[in-house]
């Protein structure tokens, strides 16, 4: 089952709607989905080496326009989308957590929880609920989102086939590591 779903995902990562379908995951993500873009991005980095610099692009600028989303439900609409978005997510502590220390550490909360696979939509919410100067959070979403997305362009770039090889060679490995990847981020930002 595993394996007809990776292949799935890989023929899927070269349908001519695959680039919207992943600006519109890495859009919503940053702001209202649960699930993250890395699945089918990855996907279309292992698929088609050319387009790397190209999706590393779009990735990038439709999660920090979703993140702008995101930054406009915490600052206007919090108590009706963002409590709910909060709720529906279990992020109550975490939300509280993170803006006690927004006063101190808002670039650098948003440009290191930026960088991980940790939900990025409480990060934006939270930025707009304490009304983070937007510059800075423009400045520090694009520095994050940027760097994860490029990094990951760039090591496919550089490694993409043998990481396809072994992906392919290891899949219940690899998928339950990222699993686990995915998980942890989300423990972590309930924990901290």
């Amino acid at each position: 089952m595993l394996r007809r779903f990776y292949d799935w995902m890989m023929s899927y990562s070269a349908h001519p709607r695959a680039n919207w379908v992943l600006a519109g995951v890495s859009f919503t993500e940053s702001s209202f989905f649960p699930l993250p873009p890395d699945p089918l991005y990855l996907a279309m980095l292992m698929a088609n080496r050319e387009r790397t610099w190209h999706l590393a692009t779009l990735c990038t600028i439709s999660s920090v326009l979703g993140g702008l989303l995101g930054y406009y439900i915490g600052y206007t609409l919090f108590e009706t989308i963002g409590e709910w978005i909060i709720h529906t997510y279990k992020l109550e502590e975490s939300f509280l957590r993170l803006k006690s220390g927004f006063q101190q550490w808002g670039f650098w909360l948003v440009a290191l929880k930026g960088l991980t696979p940790v939900p990025y939509k409480i990060v934006t919410i939270t930025s707009g609920v304490v009304h983070l100067n937007l510059f800075t959070f423009m400045i520090a979403s694009l520095i994050a989102r940027g760097f994860r997305f490029f990094l990951l362009a760039g090591l496919f770039w550089y490694y993409g086939p043998a990481i396809r090889d072994c992906i392919e060679k290891n899949l219940l490995l690899m998928t339950s590591l990222a699993l686990g990847a995915l998980v942890g981020g989300y423990w972590l930002i309930t924990q901290f």
